[in-house]
C-alpha cells in the first residue's frame, strides 16, 4: 500500500528542488528525514514537510508502521512562473522569473516495495 503527499505552488525552483528530491528517493523514510534535516539546501525544508505529510498519511489512512516505510517515488513538477521586472540603467527593465514547484512524495511499506508493489523496477540505492 502506498501513501502520497503533494505540495503545490512552492516558491522554490524545480531544478533546485529536484537536487534535494534525488537525495531521498529509495531511502527508508526515517533515514530520508535525517538526510533532509541536515541538507544545506533551502529546498530541503518544503521537501521535508511533504515527506512528513506522506508518512502521516500512511500511518493515519492505511495503518502502516512508520519504521517500515520507504520513499518509493518522489518527483518535482514545474508550477506557474511569476514574472517580475527589475529596473535597470537607462530606462531598461529586465524580467525576473520567480519559478514555483509541485513536489510529490510517495511512500510505501518495505514489504510492498520488495515485492515490486508499483512495478517501477527500481532498486534501492547502495552507498
Amino acid at each position: 500500500m502506498e501513501a502520497r503527499a503533494q505540495a503545490r505552488f512552492i516558491r522554490v525552483t524545480p531544478r533546485k528542488a529536484r537536487r534535494v528530491v534525488d537525495l531521498i528517493r529509495g531511502l527508508p523514510a526515517a533515514e530520508a528525514q535525517a538526510v533532509l534535516r541536515f541538507a544545506p539546501q533551502a529546498a530541503s525544508e518544503p521537501v521535508g514537510k511533504v515527506l512528513a505529510s506522506a508518512i502521516a498519511n500512511a500511518e493515519h489512512n492505511f495503518n502502516l508502521a512508520t519504521d517500515s516505510l520507504v520513499v518509493s517515488r518522489a518527483w518535482v513538477d514545474e508550477g506557474p512562473t511569476l514574472k517580475r521586472f527589475r529596473p535597470r540603467a537607462q530606462g531598461r527593465a529586465y524580467r525576473i522569473n520567480k519559478r514555483t514547484s509541485h513536489i510529490t512524495v510517495v511512500v510505501e511499506s518495505r514489504e510492498d516495495a520488495a515485492a515490486g508493489g508499483n512495478g517501477s523496477g527500481r532498486k534501492r540505492r547502495t552507498r
